[in-house]
C-alpha cells in the first residue's frame, strides 16, 4: 500500500492511489463523489487547462475558493506542473486579496463569485483594476458574473469547467524540491508574511501523520471543515488522501450543516475549534451525539471554553490537543490519546515525525531551557517550510543556523517528553520580571459569572509593567471594576493584579482561516487611550 511506500512529490500521492485503488472513494461533496481515479484524471485536465493559460513551473496560481472540489482538483493540477497554489483566505476583502495576489505574482486567480456562502464578486468590485495588472486570467469555478467587476474586466476569463475538457498532461514538473504551497501569516501586526513548502515537506508529513494517527483504517472518513486556505484544513484532507481515504469537503461553517453532516456521514475523523464543539455539542442532542468519532483534534482559542474538553468527555467525545502553523505545518504534534484529560487538552504534545524536534529557550538570554521552564518554542523537522516568499531577511530571523523554526510560541517541555504550548510569544506579559501567560488572568477572570470573555495586554506605566484587561460582559450584566479586582488579588499573585478592567462590546479582531484572532496590539492602543484619558 502507498503508505508502506514513501512518495517524493505531491502528485505520487494521488498517482499511486489512483493506479492501486482508481475506484474507491476520495472526496465526498454534497451528493457527488469522486474516485482517485476520477481525482487524478481530472486534475490532468486542469493542469493542461493551467498550462494553456502560461502556467508552468515555479509559476503563482491563487486559490481564492471555499471547500469546494475544484480546489483540489487545481491544488494537484498545480503540482503536476511545478505550480505553486497560493492559499487566499476566504475572510480576506479588497485590500487583502489584491495585496496577496500582486505581492505573490500569480498569474491565474481561481475564484466563485457566485458562491452563495461569500460574496466574492462585491469584494472584487472593491478591487482597484491596477491592484491586479500582474494577473493574466481568472477561472471562474460556478457562474460567472454577468457584468464583470472593472478589476477583471480587462483579464481573461476561463470557467472551470472548461478546463476539465481539456487533453490530459502528458508532461510532469512534479518534485520533491519543487516548491508547491504558499500559505499566509495572519497579519496581525504586519503585512502577512508567504510561508513557502516544498512537495516533498508537504507529502512526507502527509505520509507521516496517517501513519501516527491510523488514518489507515477501513472505516475512515474525515469530515474538512476547517477551510483549505489555512494549514489545519489543508493538512487534514491532504492526510487522509494519503492514506487513501475520502474525505467530506464542508464549505460553508454552519453549525446545523457541520451536525447534519455528521448525522449523515458518521465520519471518523474531525478537527476544529473548541468555539466548533461547543456549539455542535449544543447543537446535537443526547448522551453521544457522535458516536462514529474515534477522538477530535482541536485548537483552543476561546479562552472562555477553557472546560471544553471535560464538557465533551461527559458526552463521549474524546478531545485531543494539537500543535501546528503554517510555517511548520498542522498536525506538527498532538498529545498522547491515552493521557489524562488535564494534559490531553492542552495544545502542543510530541512530534508526529520520529525527526521532529522541540527545544525552548530563554527569549532574553538566549539559554536552552528544561521541563517545566516557560520560554520561546524552536521546532526542527521534515514538515518545516523553505522559507518566507520573497523575504530573504525574515526568513533568517526565523529559521536557525541549525534549522529550527522560531515559532513566536511560549511554551514549556514536558517532564515525561513532548511540549505545552502556552500562548503566543507576542500575548505574554512581563510583570516584574516574570513571563506571565495572560490565558492565567483570563481564566481567572471568566469565573465571574458575568463575564463572558476576557483578553489581558501588559502596558508599561510610571510605576512598572501592569496588566490592563478588557471583558465581555453577560448580556444585561454591569462591571464592578473592583470586585473583578478584588477577586483576582484574592486568587493571583500581586503582580498578575489587573491595574484596570474595562468592558467593551467586542474584541478586535482580524480574519485567519481558523478564524478570527485578536489584535491585542489595537487593546494596547485602546488601553493607552482609556488611561491618559482617565
Amino acid at each position: 500500500m502507498p503508505l508502506d511506500k514513501p512518495v517524493s512529490d505531491v502528485w505520487s500521492l494521488l498517482a499511486d492511489w489512483a493506479e492501486q485503488t482508481p475506484d474507491a472513494p476520495a472526496l465526498l461533496h454534497g451528493d457527488r463523489t469522486i474516485s482517485f481515479a476520477e481525482l487524478a484524471e481530472r486534475s490532468l485536465r486542469v493542469a493542461q487547462g493551467l498550462a494553456d493559460l502560461g502556467v508552468g513551473r515555479g509559476d503563482r496560481v491563487a486559490l481564492w475558493l471555499p471547500n469546494v472540489p475544484a480546489y483540489l482538483l487545481l491544488y494537484f493540477a498545480c503540482t503536476r506542473l511545478g505550480a505553486i497554489a497560493v492559499a487566499v483566505n476566504t475572510r480576506y476583502r479588497a485590500v487583502e486579496v489584491a495585496d496577496i495576489v500582486g505581492r505573490s505574482g500569480a498569474k491565474v486567480l481561481a475564484c466563485a463569485p457566485g458562491f452563495r456562502h461569500i460574496d466574492f464578486l462585491s469584494i472584487l468590485a472593491e478591487i482597484e483594476p491596477q491592484a491586479l495588472d500582474v494577473l493574466k486570467a481568472l477561472v471562474v469555478v460556478g457562474e460567472a458574473p454577468a457584468t464583470p467587476p472593472p478589476a477583471i474586466e480587462r483579464l481573461q476569463r476561463v470557467p472551470f469547467d472548461r478546463l476539465l475538457t481539456r487533453p490530459r498532461r502528458g508532461a510532469n514538473d512534479a518534485g520533491a524540491r519543487a516548491v508547491c504551497n504558499i500559505f499566509t501569516t495572519s497579519g496581525t501586526t504586519s503585512a502577512p508574511k508567504f510561508v513557502a513548502h516544498r512537495q516533498g515537506a508537504i507529502a512526507g508529513h502527509a505520509q507521516q501523520v496517517a501513519r501516527i494517527f491510523g488514518f489507515a483504517a477501513q472505516d475512515t472518513l474525515s469530515l474538512g471543515i476547517m477551510p483549505l486556505c489555512g494549514v489545519f484544513g489543508f493538512n487534514q484532507i491532504l492526510t487522509t488522501l494519503a492514506a487513501g481515504r475520502p474525505s467530506v469537503l464542508v464549505e460553508s461553517y454552519d453549525i446545523d450543516t457541520i451536525a447534519g453532516l455528521i448525522g449523515r456521514h458518521r465520519p471518523t475523523t474531525l478537527f476544529g475549534s473548541d468555539d466548533m464543539f461547543a456549539r455542535l455539542l449544543d447543537r446535537m442532542p443526547g448522551d453521544r451525539p457522535m458516536p462514529s468519532v474515534r477522538w477530535a483534534g482541536y485548537g483552543g482559542f476561546n479562552t472562555a471554553l477553557e472546560a471544553i474538553a471535560e464538557m465533551a468527555e461527559r458526552r463521549g467525545l474524546i478531545l485531543r490537543g494539537l500543535y501546528g502553523m503554517s510555517e511548520v505545518q498542522a498536525l506538527y504534534a498532538a498529545q498522547p490519546l491515552d493521557a489524562p484529560t488535564a494534559r490531553r487538552k492542552k495544545g502542543g504534545g510530541i512530534p508526529t515525525s520520529p525527526l521532529g524536534h522541540v527545544r525552548v529557550r530563554d527569549p532574553e538570554t538566549g539559554a536552552l531551557l528544561g521541563p517545566g521552564q516557560p520560554g520561546m518554542l524552536e521546532c526542527a523537522g521534515p514538515s518545516l517550510m523553505v522559507g518566507y516568499w520573497g523575504n530573504d531577511k525574515a526568513t533568517a530571523e526565523t529559521i536557525t543556523s541549525d534549522g529550527y523554526v522560531r515559532t513566536g510560541d511560549l511554551g514549556e517541555l514536558d517532564p515525561d517528553g513532548g511540549f505545552t504550548f502556552l500562548s503566543r510569544m507576542g500575548d505574554v506579559l512581563r510583570l516584574s520580571g516574570f513571563l506571565v501567560n495572560p490565558l492565567e488572568i483570563e481564566t481567572h477572570i471568566q469565573k465571574l459569572g458575568n463575564i463572558e470573555a476576557c483578553q489581558t495586554i501588559a502596558l508599561a506605566r510610571p510605576d512598572g509593567v501592569r496588566a490592563v484587561s478588557f471583558v465581555i460582559l453577560a448580556a444585561g450584566a454591569a462591571l464592578d471594576e473592583g470586585a473583578v479586582i478584588t477577586h483576582c488579588r484574592q486568587g493571583l499573585a500581586n503582580y498578575k493584579v489587573p491595574l484596570r478592567v474595562f468592558a467593551i462590546d467586542d474584541f478586535p479582531k482580524t480574519p485567519s482561516p481558523n478564524g478570527f484572532k485578536i489584535q491585542r496590539n489595537k487593546l494596547r492602543d485602546m488601553a493607552e487611550g482609556l488611561l491618559s484619558s482617565s
